[in-house]
């Protein structure tokens, strides 16, 4: 669900592209559902904390023969505020998964790519025509479907997930900024340390000492995360954007899949309904910037 600007070789392997994104999407559900399970026992702020510390972690061993080569970046104070939208999008999506069913959490989530069309005209002073408006306002109308103001799901549990996808519009399009100057791993190198550094100033105030097992599910969500950016990477290193992005949506399939084995939770008629018409929208939004020439070179998800 952010873009990760990569480089794109000559040839491309679309079966492998696509191969490399579900992966992502399956990755990026696992650290979705640890963190939901940890929840359940430990502080949200302690949660957010693991998942960058044991992300840099993996990461500076993965680049340290390269870390200072990694570590510059023309864009500072960008890469700052990418960081700080992320970290903002995470705390009030583990926030949102202790209290929401994976898949409607996710469901939720795909109003972000339409945000990022939508906030792209003030923005980026990018042109939005009427079809691409109308794109908009469907993926609206597909949120407020699972939402349902009035009923008993617009409380306070339901905005986490709408802050979310609000930050992560806005981080979305503060990567188009670093594209042209910043690779991908300076960029998740940068997320990571932001992330760690803000995260391991607040976590002592809410800290509950964890025992073996929630050692080994906070280690967890620094793996799963981190292949799941290194998959969707790949994914785009193999294939066109426009193959391989559309993919992106099975991110539903296994939220309702982990929330099915882990919490016996299944998405209700309105939940499939309006995840399809946030889908379709943002299908056809992209449909639209691909043939304008403007589509990015993918989503970095959340997790």
């Amino acid at each position: 669900m952010t873009e990760i600007p990569v480089t794109k070789t000559p040839s491309f392997d679309t079966r492998r592209g696509i191969l490399w994104m579900l992966a992502a999407m399956m990755m990026f559900s696992g650290t979705n559902a640890f963190a939901k399970l940890l929840t359940e026992h430990y502080p949200v702020m302690q949660i957010v904390w693991a998942r960058y510390f044991f992300q840099l972690l993996l990461l500076i061993i993965f680049l340290a023969p390269r870390l200072k080569r990694v570590m510059r970046t023309g864009k500072l104070a960008i890469q700052i505020m990418r960081s700080l939208f992320l970290l903002g999008t995470s705390v009030l999506f583990f926030y949102g998964l202790s209290q929401v069913a994976l898949a409607d959490i996710s469901a939720i989530m795909f109003l972000a790519p339409v945000l990022v069309t939508a906030l792209s005209m003030p923005l980026l002073g990018e042109k939005v025509g009427p079809r691409r408006w109308a794109g908009i306002t469907i993926g609206f109308l597909g949120a407020l479907v699972i939402i349902r103001p009035g009923s008993g799901m617009m409380q306070t549990a339901a905005l986490f997930p709408v802050g979310a996808a609000c930050l992560y519009a806005l981080y979305q399009i503060s990567t188009r900024f670093l594209g042209r100057t910043d690779n991908a791993m300076t960029t998740l190198l940068y997320t990571a340390s932001s992330g760690t550094l803000i995260t391991s100033l607040i976590a002592p105030f809410f800290w509950q000492a964890p025992d073996t097992t929630g050692w080994m599910m906070m280690a967890a969500l620094g793996v799963t995360s981190n292949l799941g950016h290194f998959s969707m990477i790949k994914a785009y290193e193999s294939a066109p954007a426009a193959t391989v992005a559309p993919f992106s949506y099975v991110n539903l399939l296994w939220a309702t899949l982990f929330g099915f084995i882990l919490f016996s939770d299944l998405p209700d008629l309105w939940t499939i309904s309006g995840a399809l018409i946030i889908s379709a929208s943002g299908l056809y939004i992209f449909h639209r910037e691909n043939r304008r020439g403007s589509v990015n070179t993918g989503p970095d998800a959340p997790s």
